[in-house]
């Protein structure tokens, strides 16, 4: 399977895979250029590998939880894509990457539960819970909880991975070190992904965002009717 993954719920992230072994990948340290640095991230890599549309066998997108506009680039860059080169577009939760990414560390930790933290802004973070367990394939991850946004406070009283990890030392207690400054990123998107196709499970045709808030733009109210 080779793969094209982009994320773009919080950094700007693009990695070319075959069998969830990463070839080339490309990520940002910018969390506003997201619509600026896509495509042309996609082109480059696509012309160092050689490759085009049609050798792609699918791609694949991190669905958030996001800012609204950094994460509608990454998901309408990959369904455009798709279209252009009639290859399925799969999504996943972009915090499920954090989670793989962390797994093997956990389990070395004892932490066979544990959330994974991003910055959602407005001092608020977005936030899952996990468990994890080892089976033949190695580490598993099971969400037990769906994405969710809030205040820190608010964050169960698990060890914390994740970019947000950092940002409330005073209310989150629970920061594992060295991984308060980890993204979700396209590279662990596709190993994620290729992890659970290897266990069997179907990935997910749903490109759907996930905001878990209202939008600031507003549809302006009605002029009032002047008066004579």
């Amino acid at each position: 399977m080779l793969v094209l993954s982009l994320d773009s719920s919080s950094i700007a992230s693009v990695a070319l895979s075959r069998d969830g072994e990463v070839l080339s990948r490309f990520d940002t340290t910018d969390t506003r250029s997201h619509a600026e640095a896509l495509a042309p991230a996609v082109q480059d890599l696509m012309t160092e590998a050689g490759l085009t549309g049609a050798d792609l066998d699918a791609v694949l997108v991190g669905t958030g939880p996001g800012p609204f506009t950094g994460l509608r680039a990454g998901l309408v860059t990959a369904r455009t894509l798709g279209f252009a080169w009639d290859v399925p577009v799969h999504g996943m939760c972009s915090l499920d990457a954090v989670a793989f990414h962390v797994a093997p560390a956990a389990l070395t930790a004892g932490h066979t539960e544990f959330v994974v933290v991003t910055d959602a802004r407005r001092k608020e973070l977005y936030r899952r819970s996990y468990r994890v367990h080892e089976d033949e394939l190695g580490p598993a991850i099971a969400p037990t909880d769906d994405p969710r946004v809030g205040a820190p406070q608010d964050v169960p009283a698990l060890p914390c991975y994740g970019s947000g990890a950092g940002l409330y030392p005073d209310r989150l207690s629970h920061t594992v070190p060295g991984f308060a400054e980890l993204h979700p990123s396209a590279a662990d998107l596709t190993r994620a992904a290729w992890a659970l196709t290897r266990r069997g499970h179907e990935l997910s045709t749903d490109t759907s965002p996930l905001y878990l808030r209202d939008s600031d733009a507003k549809v302006p109210a009605s002029p009032k009717r002047a008066t004579r």
